[in-house]
């Protein structure tokens, strides 16, 4: 839940919570936390109330309509046949981008040969002349 807030903006909400709230803030946390149990509880007997109305064992992840729908009305041969395609195209955008990569990778060796070959065999590398100033006009 606070993953994506720093240190300073949690410390800001404790003091907000505290400005607001004051000496009830205890109280209100204590509420808040059993607001949650309550929730879960509740979620927690649905589930197995559907469990046994259905006679299969549901989790809280499976109540999502696609989820249910493979995991309880399909049968393995029906997801098999639904996955068979999508398995082949991944397969072979896999097959694709490995080759690009290793055509790249010989791109580079051949580079770093190339740049090896042009280096001073006194042992002594130049240093790299610098790159030309370009603007936003020469792309375009």
């Amino acid at each position: 839940m606070f993953e994506n807030l720093n240190w300073w903006e949690i410390g800001l909400l404790v003091l907000v919570a505290l400005l607001i709230f004051g000496d009830k803030l205890p109280n209100v946390i204590n509420d808040g936390l059993r607001m949650v149990r309550n929730l879960r509880n509740m979620a927690r007997n649905a589930t197995g109330d559907l469990s046994r109305e259905l006679g299969t064992d549901i989790q809280l992840e499976d109540l999502h309509p696609k989820a249910f729908i493979r995991k309880h009305l399909m049968s393995e041969e029906e997801q098999e046949s639904l996955r068979k395609p999508l398995q082949k195209m991944f397969d072979d955008a896999k097959d694709d981008l490995t080759g690009v990569h290793n055509d790249l990778k010989d791109v580079a060796k051949a580079a770093d040969i190339k740049a090896a070959a042009r280096q001073p065999a006194t042992g002594t590398a130049s240093a790299p002349a610098p790159a030309p100033q370009r603007s936003f006009d020469d792309y375009t």
